[in-house]
């Protein structure tokens, strides 16, 4: 299968695959009433009111579902459209599979929270420290994989500089930077359509940065997300038919964790999820300032968009905002990938 081709069949059966799949799953997950018990003040502002959540089952299922398609189908034909761009193939499966893996353990964690206040009736779900050492677990096995493939010698490039072994500081910047970018995609899980729009713009930057350097197979994995994404926005644009949950948001942290390693620069998240951060930078500026102020509070409610919602905006609105802040920085990490020496050209 000629490479365009594997890209463009991956987005178009993500989305294709996601959006089926939403007939079946969100009528069973209304049936069976999978729905947050608690912030019942927030519920009744929405008017998606009586939306299920844990709707990211279905996004899980599409986007693996979708690679695994395309790189059968491309199997079938007598390509290996994974492999492309590496002298070392290996290497690049290892880095998708370890990849896919790992975002669904993420989802994992996030599913089980979810159905402990959905299900259970547990208003509080995992207690902090749970969630914490399960995530904290999960990058670690994570960054062993990546370890082992690349021979136990860590590279990671940065733009302007190149190249540059990683060390013993692989581990830390490792942990420190999965843990804090998947869970700043969590937190983005709160307004109809904001984490899969923001999700969708960060995996187009991706794709678009790994086709340049013609690793092809990670932008037919990102083409893959994209699509999901879309077909996921189809249940969950305003006035969602379906949310997330946890589940859904920590497993599409984990993919574009995942992409941006893959690409060997992970560094390319925070342009190119720049709302990402800024929204959990809120999040913590908040509980810092709250701390240190004896009680006072910086925004009104954090993250950023429940504080811009507070404050009277429509959640159209400030969806449509912060995807297009997010565009903006798409355009910026493939434009600092360019001209940092990353793109052989």
């Amino acid at each position: 299968m000629k490479t365009a081709a594997a890209i463009l069949t991956a987005g178009v059966s993500g989305l294709a695959i996601t959006a089926i799949l939403g007939l079946v799953f969100v009528p069973w997950l209304r049936r069976l009433r999978f729905g947050r018990t608690v912030l019942e003040a927030r519920e009744e502002k929405l008017t998606g009111k009586d939306a299920p959540t844990m709707g990211g089952i279905f996004l899980i299922f599409g986007t693996c579902a979708a690679i695994l398609l395309t790189v059968l189908t491309d199997k079938i034909m007598g390509g290996d459209i994974i492999a492309s761009g590496s002298v070392i193939p290996s290497e690049m499966y290892t880095k998708l599979l370890s990849g896919i893996l790992t975002a669904i353990a993420f989802g994992f964690i996030g599913f089980v929270d979810d159905y402990a206040r959905s299900v259970k009736g547990m208003n509080l779900g995992m207690t902090v420290r749970e969630k914490t050492v399960l995530q904290l677990v999960t990058c670690v096995a994570y960054l062993t994989s990546l370890f082992m493939s690349m021979q136990g010698e860590p590279y990671m490039f940065i733009p302007f500089v190149g190249t540059v072994s990683m060390g013993f500081f692989y581990w830390i910047f490792g942990i420190v930077y999965i843990f804090s970018a998947v869970n700043a995609v969590n937190y983005t899980d709160g307004i109809d359509g904001l984490c899969g729009g923001l999700t969708l713009t960060t995996s187009l930057a991706i794709g678009v940065a790994a086709a340049l350097k013609g690793f092809f197979g990670f932008s037919m994995a990102s083409a893959a997300l994209v699509g999901a994404c879309l077909g996921f926005l189809v249940w969950n644009r305003h006035p969602a038919k379906v949310r997330m949950g946890e589940g859904g948001s920590m497993f599409l942290g984990g993919m574009v964790v995942a992409l941006a390693y893959a690409i060997g620069c992970p560094l390319i998240l925070l342009p190119a999820g720049i709302v990402f951060f800024i929204e959990g930078g809120s999040k913590v500026l908040q509980v810092l300032y709250y701390k240190t102020s004896g009680g006072k509070k910086l925004l009104k409610s954090a993250p950023l968009h429940r504080h811009l919602e507070m404050n009277g905006m429509s959640e159209r609105k400030i969806a449509l905002i912060l995807i297009a802040v997010n565009i903006l920085g798409g355009v910026a990490a493939v434009a600092v990938l360019y001209y940092g020496g990353y793109i052989l050209r």
